[in-house]
């Protein structure tokens, strides 16, 4: 992993000390309402028992994004390898920040670093098929729609419409 510099954010490998942001993004019911239906009740939810991520600062593949110019705390960004050829993107922003590019910009500076330093030949994504900012984004950063995915049960709202999955590939961000 390395530090990834975009026009507003810096990209860091994360760490331990950014364990306290992330958990207060996971206090917002409205950043956790297309993963669990709302905020993450930390004094019964183990991060290992969960179907999304819950970064704490040790993992590999999640970068801390950061406003370059203040230091000031965005989000996170994380590029999960499902094999040496294939990653998964995903990403978690602050509300305050949604709707600011930061999304896209975040993005696409994981996409390229996959395809060009880790030598991914594919990247997916997936999100509820109701999340139209985080599907905006995947538009953006040139991730094309593949398939809807229903759930056995709707655990909560929204679910009922199902997870939708957006790809890219190498020859895709290469223009071929």
């Amino acid at each position: 992993m390395a530090v990834l510099q975009t026009m507003n954010l810096t990209l860091s490998p994360c760490s331990p000390e950014d364990r306290a942001d992330f958990i207060d993004l996971e206090l917002d019911p409205e950043v956790m309402r297309f993963l669990n239906g709302g905020a993450v009740d930390h004094e019964k939810t183990d991060p290992k028992h969960v179907t999304f991520l819950m970064p704490r600062g040790t993992e590999q593949h999640v970068w801390t994004a950061r406003r370059t110019i203040n230091d000031e705390f965005v989000g996170w960004f994380c590029l999960f390898p499902e094999s040496q050829t294939l990653a998964e993107i995903g990403y978690r922003l602050r509300r305050k920040e949604w709707g600011r590019g930061f999304g896209t910009e975040g993005g696409l500076a994981l996409v390229n670093w996959g395809f060009s330093a880790a030598g991914y030949d594919k990247i997916v994504a997936c999100t509820m098929a109701v999340n139209q900012g985080s599907r905006r984004v995947m538009e953006k950063i040139g991730m094309r729609y593949t398939r809807t995915v229903s759930f056995n049960s709707a655990p909560f709202p929204g679910s009922e419409h199902g997870e939708v999955w957006y790809e890219l590939t190498r020859l895709e961000w290469n223009g071929s």
